[in-house]
């Protein structure tokens, strides 16, 4: 049988890990499109990003767009840009910010959205949880070290610190990030989106 993307997204919420969310009427926050040639990997979809079914929908999504160069409308509207989380649903709340994304979910799933998506140019690891599992790298590595090493992974990856508050100290001792990588990042996306 053909995958699709209502097929996936149908068994997502069939799955019986998702099977709370779906009793209560919540489903998997992504976005997908088969024209896509830029793909976010994030974490894990907020409470908020939940509760307004619109990913990246808080202060971080608003750093992020800036680390990008892109607005609002751009973020959610180009049919280059995907968006797929660790996680597709809020794993919910800790003892110092959101749980992390659930294990298993993104080895699961993203394997078989992304083979509808074969134009994708660059995949954008956002955070920990994303730049670890797609760059196989072992948790005692720092993140920090990986980003400074950004240019290992291109074209196909890029990794990037967390646009949370929580970075704000991460994002002063490190003025490299904003000198280096962000202008670098903004060129690369520029060039994709003037591809439409």
């Amino acid at each position: 049988m053909t995958d699709s993307f209502p097929k996936i997204f149908e068994d997502i919420k069939a799955d019986e890990q998702n099977a709370d969310y779906t009793r209560q009427g919540i489903d998997p926050l992504y976005i997908v499109n088969q024209q896509a040639r830029l793909v976010i990997i994030g974490q894990a979809p907020g409470r908020i990003a939940q509760e307004t079914r619109q990913t990246w929908n808080d202060h971080s999504g608003d750093k992020l767009r800036e680390w990008m160069g892109v607005d609002r409308e751009t973020f959610y509207t180009s049919p280059c840009i995907a968006i797929m989380p660790m996680d597709f649903y809020f794993p919910g709340a800790g003892k110092s910010g959101d749980l992390p994304p659930r294990p298993g979910f993104a080895e699961k799933w993203h394997p078989r959205l992304l083979k509808l998506m074969p134009k994708i140019e660059l995949s954008l690891l956002v955070g920990t949880y994303a730049v670890h599992a797609y760059l196989h790298q072992k948790n005692s590595v720092k993140l920090t070290d990986i980003i400074r090493d950004y240019d290992r992974y291109l074209p196909e990856f890029m990794p990037l610190a967390h646009p949370s508050w929580h970075n704000q100290l991460w994002l002063k001792k490190n003025p490299w990030y904003q000198e280096e990588v962000i202008p670098l990042l903004q060129e690369r996306i520029r060039g994709i989106l003037n591809e439409e």
